[in-house]
């Protein structure tokens, strides 16, 4: 059985608290079109951290884009908005992903791997990436669904 107790922050999107026990699954994929580019997000716990005497949470997520146009596009800017539910929300702007800034024909499939850090067990990541069509030069912004980052619970 799976259980959530939502809570709403101010102007921030909806932070799930999730009670597990041994038999729950949690979804592991978000996934969104938009203008037929295709992004999907899995997110993994990579496990905590300490820093002087503070312990923070290490998550990874992996991003997959789908070209599912007509037209030929190149990734050339990335916009976050991170929430830790212990923090301010954080932006995160700037060229291309991981260092690059790759061009998707039409059905091509790019996938990259990032990470974040949270000083709470519970947070969540939303944004855009910024494409060019490489024809025309025309930019549109691609969104990038909400996620959830949240550590595994035990139970008893």
């Amino acid at each position: 059985m799976l259980a959530i107790l939502i809570l709403q922050v101010k102007d921030s999107p909806i932070l799930g608290l999730w009670f597990l026990n041994k038999y729950a699954t949690l979804a592991d994929m978000v996934q969104q079109i938009t203008k037929g580019i295709k992004i999907s997000v899995k997110t993994k716990y990579e496990g905590a951290l300490s820093r002087n005497l503070n312990t923070f949470h290490n998550f990874s997520y992996y991003i997959t884009i789908e070209n599912k146009s007509e037209d030929t596009v190149q990734l050339t800017d990335r916009y976050w908005k991170i929430f830790d539910s212990l923090n301010a929300t954080e932006i995160v702007q700037g060229e291309g992903v991981v260092g690059q800034t790759p061009i998707l024909k039409p059905r091509d499939v790019y996938t990259y791997k990032s990470g974040c850090i949270l000083q709470s067990n519970i947070g969540t990541m939303k944004g855009y990436f910024t494409m060019m069509d490489t024809d025309s030069l025309k930019t549109f912004s691609v969104t990038i669904p909400s996620f959830q980052l949240t550590t595994p619970i035990s139970s008893n």
